[in-house]
């Protein structure tokens, strides 16, 4: 396949630099490249329509969040061939992120850390972006959402900064998602316990009901949560996403765990894990929510995906969509033909 070839020959030089400066360099010519048309030799994954949150997404396999954290390259990213796209984190107003060097590969372990810190231009930048985008303009597919809060926002305001955030972008997203689970703001993810979770789930709901008559048309709400809770944090997390009728969740974020990595370069840099280290905690992070949620709402599956295999070891644990990030960036876009070849095969 002819993008399988440009990979592999791409990818030696793109891992000689800096894993950012890779990134910044990779996603401004992959627009150019769909803005002329050169990636229509991208072979595109067969139709294989999945109805979810009552969304039809033209096959389940997407981008998560965190590639495109501004929404600058989604026309670029969509023409690679994935069911859906989501960009983000953003948040409230534009913020730096994380001193560099924040990004960091583990090629021993298809791993990459990062430290991002939810960098970003702001909202009003963020949906100036996607409402510039063909894939908005033209309604060519699905395009998730994702928010966050400004690292210097207390946590008792962090609802104020969520609540901005959905009013923002509400009105061009298929759904929105709430990120509370990267290890790389301070205390995000205190958010995740029983008495804040509450209060914040509550808001956004009351929130999401008045959005939806202001624009009548209602737009489902995820929560991404991290791999790093334990089976009684999980039965809590359910308990509120079902109590408080919230339309998806997203399992998982990166881990803060190093028992994959030991001994690596890299392996003691501060922030969140990802790749193929995170497989299985993710992996089973789903299957408990599952047991705990039943049908009562749907899991999308993120975290370690490198095969076709492991795209389907998550829908066997429970859930309906997946989405890739670091297996895209090590495997190329040939990896989401697999996975959705191999979840179309297996229905």
């Amino acid at each position: 396949m002819p993008d399988k070839l440009l990979y592999a020959l791409a990818r030696p030089f793109l891992f000689s630099l800096d894993p950012e400066a890779a990134h910044n360099l990779t996603l401004p010519y992959l627009r150019q490249a769909a803005g002329i048309g050169l990636t229509n030799v991208i072979p595109r994954p067969k139709a294989d329509p999945r109805k979810v949150m009552d969304i039809v997404f033209p096959n389940p396999v997407g981008l998560a969040a965190g590639l495109d954290k501004d929404g600058a390259y989604i026309d670029g990213l969509a023409s690679l061939g994935f069911g859906f796209i989501e960009v983000g984190t953003v948040t409230p107003r534009a913020q730096p992120g994380n001193p560099r060097p924040r990004m960091f590969r583990l090629p021993k372990a298809n791993a990459i850390i990062n430290r991002m810190g939810f960098n970003n231009g702001g909202v009003d930048a963020f949906v100036s972006n996607v409402q510039a985008s063909r894939f908005y303009q033209n309604k060519e597919g699905i395009l998730g959402l994702n928010i966050g809060k400004n690292a210097d926002t207390p946590l008792e305001r962090a609802a104020d900064d969520y609540v901005h955030c959905l009013e923002k972008v509400y009105p061009y997203a298929h759904y929105v998602t709430v990120n509370i689970s990267s290890p790389n703001t301070k205390n995000l993810r205190q958010l995740q316990q029983s008495s804040e979770l509450d209060a914040l789930l509550s808001k956004l709901k009351d929130t999401q009901h008045r959005l939806a008559d202001q624009h009548m048309r209602y737009v489902p709400i995820t929560l991404k949560i991290a791999p790093d809770i334990d089976a009684e944090q999980i039965k809590t997390i359910a308990d509120a996403l079902v109590r408080h009728k919230i339309d998806g969740v997203i399992a998982t974020n990166t881990t803060i765990s190093r028992s994959a990595v030991r001994g690596m370069q890299h392996a003691e840099e501060t922030g969140g894990l990802s790749g193929a280290p995170v497989l299985e905690l993710s992996t089973s992070v789903i299957r408990q929510l599952k047991k705990e949620i039943g049908d009562a709402l749907p899991i999308i599956g993120v975290g370690g995906i490198f095969s076709g295999k492991d795209a389907q070891a998550k829908v066997d644990a429970g859930a309906s969509l997946v989405q890739l990030y670091t297996g895209l960036i090590y495997r190329g876009p040939a990896l989401i033909r697999e996975c959705a070849a191999s979840l179309r095969k297996s229905r």
